[in-house]
């Protein structure tokens, strides 16, 4: 089927590029040892931080959010260090495995993918661990495959107030420059970051953010590292360089996404935010549909999951909206393929899509006969009048 008009993208992430940071990038490539390069670069790294909201270092590498979290464990640990890892979702276990592949002992806390990292468990194993075996605990701050959103000020003072050493690992891959995040303020030590979400950016750029303890720790870690070693990257960094050949047309985008959000500003973009997360669970529940996060408390304000009726199958929904309407929404992953579909409302987004987004829906259900109640997109759009109308008259 041909569609004309642009593709709706509502899976959550990659997300869509905005025409802006297209233009940033679409640039001659420049000599990455010259002082062009190293002046894109040092302006890159010192405006990062505040997307973090850490006054310390961050550095990046040309890779997904998986090398990410490889270079946080091979640049912190050791084989045969002790982790606890809470079961959060599809992407908690992944972690899980990456761990385990450079014989780290992975503690997997079980969960029911459809709350985040319990605090009174986190305080519970800890408080056992006189000994301090954990060297680390890693969380998913926001679970992609689920929409469930784990409270890591509370995760850090439960850590604090056993007085436990382990580093604190935190992935913000689908919340970072979306929901509200302090890497300093939380004490994370080592935040994991991809560029591909709310960054606004195509697939790329990975990222570490990390504390003065985290630093502490690699002087000790034995894992090998090469490609991933924070020492060469912190070393060129300081030079506006890197010990590899970047990303050139990526940081060039990131550049401008950098600007782009601080134009807007933090507190807004993270409002925004919230006000299509409430929108989108207004239409599900007008709907009928059951949200897959369990605890209002931990609703993402970046993407939200829902399941099916039993009998109904989760891609088939999926595949009708995608060919009738040319939107593409995000799959069930793992156990919950074929029961779930995720609804993406992150990154260069506004009310007009998301009453577009939802439409989509509406219609596709209608089509797939799937048992709901009509008049989602119409709760969905009140939730966003109501909204608007109470950040105007508290201006």
């Amino acid at each position: 089927m041909i569609h004309s008009g642009r593709h709706f993208l509502q899976i959550p992430g990659p997300t869509n590029v905005p025409d802006r940071i297209l233009r940033a990038m679409n640039r001659p490539v420049i000599d990455h040892r010259g002082p062009e390069f190293a002046t894109l670069a040092s302006e890159i790294l010192e405006n990062i931080r505040s997307i973090f909201q850490t006054a310390g270092r961050v550095v990046i590498y040309p890779a997904s959010g998986s090398g990410a979290w490889e270079a946080a464990i091979v640049n912190t640990l050791s084989a045969g260090d002790r982790v606890l890892l809470f079961e959060t979702g599809h992407f908690s276990q992944q972690w899980r495995q990456v761990a385990e592949r450079f014989a780290l002992e992975v503690i997997y806390v079980p969960g029911n993918w459809r709350r985040g990292v319990s605090t009174q468990e986190l305080t519970a194993r800890l408080s056992l661990d006189e000994r301090h075996s954990f060297k680390a605990v890693m969380v998913v701050h926001n679970e992609t495959s689920t929409g469930v959103t784990s409270n890591i000020a509370e995760i850090r003072q439960a850590i604090n107030q056993v007085k436990h050493p382990a580093l604190l690992f935190v992935d913000t891959i689908s919340s970072l420059a979306s929901t509200d995040y302090r890497h300093d303020e939380w004490e994370v030590d080592v935040t994991i970051a991809g560029s591909q979400k709310g960054l606004m950016l195509p697939p790329g750029l990975s990222f570490n953010a990390i504390s003065e303890k985290a630093l502490s720790a690699s002087k000790l870690a034995k894992l090998p590292r090469s490609y991933w070693d924070w020492d060469d990257m912190l070393s060129a960094n300081r030079k506006g360089s890197f010990p590899f050949t970047p990303a050139t047309g990526l940081l060039y985008g990131l550049r401008e996404a950098l600007r782009m959000l601080e134009e807007e500003s933090l507190p807004n973009v993270f409002r925004r935010h919230e006000r299509h997360a409430k929108a989108t669970r207004a239409a599900l529940q007008t709907w009928g549909l059951e949200i897959v996060c369990e605890n209002p408390r931990e609703y993402s304000s970046s993407v939200t999951g829902a399941f099916m009726p039993d009998g109904h199958d989760a891609d088939r929904l999926r595949q009708i909206i995608l060919d009738n309407f040319d939107m593409s929404l995000g799959a069930g992953l793992s156990k919950l393929a074929g029961k779930v579909f995720r609804i993406g409302h992150l990154g260069s987004f506004n009310d007009l899509m998301l009453a577009g987004t939802l439409s989509g829906i509406e219609m596709g259900l209608g089509l797939a006969e799937v048992p709901h109640k009509q008049g989602g997109v119409t709760s969905a759009l009140q939730s966003l009048t109501e909204s608007k109308t109470e950040s105007t008259s508290n201006r």
